[in-house]
């Protein structure tokens, strides 16, 4: 049996299908999942959680339609504006994975604006991986890179400080990492669940922790 899982990364995946469902524009899927995401992390406070990581907006996110992107851009610094303070008071401390470059100057001064406002919270740490991809960061890592251990390498990582995630969560049906966190999660359990990402409530949050729960994590060794 594993103990409970305290660190917690999810691919919120099935806004765009959600909202194409309810015949919605593709952003109002966008909006519902942020939504979700706000509820899930008051979850994961009550239910012991360390850290949660939530796959924001990936680096193959760009080739999607133009005007899908820029809602998202919009709807992106929107949230970080009106939810920073809020969640600053409920002691969340907030952390934005990813490369900058091509994020718009002004985006990019509300991602700093909020991780400066919260970082010294410590009821649990919001990860969002914006503009984020796995191979990416391996790539940036190595770079500068100069050492011979798992330890330094990790250094260079976009957030050393986190750790690999217990249990990686992807919503929608498909079972796949899309190439998040890899460094990361090599060692993670993996549960998939059918929900769309704004359908995935409590009890399935809970379901998918009772399920990690009931595995035995062997990091290679024998029992």
């Amino acid at each position: 049996m594993s103990a409970s899982a305290r660190y917690v990364a999810i691919i919120t995946d099935g806004n765009g299908r959600w909202a194409k469902q309810r015949g919605l524009p593709t952003v109002d899927g966008h909006r519902a999942g942020a939504d979700t995401v706000k509820a899930r992390l008051r979850d994961a406070v009550d239910l012991g959680i360390e850290e949660l990581t939530v796959f924001s907006f990936s680096t193959e996110n760009w080739s999607r339609p133009a005007e899908e992107v820029a809602g998202l851009m919009a709807m992106f610094g929107e949230r970080i504006d009106a939810e920073t303070p809020e969640l600053d008071a409920e002691g969340v401390r907030m952390r934005f994975l990813g490369r900058r470059e091509g994020v718009a100057p002004e985006l990019i001064e509300r991602m700093e604006w909020a991780e400066e406002t919260t970082a010294a919270n410590e009821r649990i740490t919001l990860f969002v991986a914006f503009n984020y991809g796995g191979r990416a960061e391996i790539i940036d890592a190595a770079r500068s890179f100069e050492g011979s251990s798992e330890e330094e390498f990790r250094s260079h990582l976009y957030a050393p400080e986190m750790h690999d995630p217990d249990l990686l969560i992807r919503t929608s049906g498909e079972q796949r990492i899309s190439n998040y966190l890899l460094w990361q999660c090599a060692y993670s359990e993996l549960v998939f669940r059918d929900e769309l990402w704004p359908d995935f409530d409590r009890e399935a949050f809970e379901g998918c922790l009772r399920e990690f729960e009931a595995r035995q994590r062997r990091f290679g060794a024998r029992t």
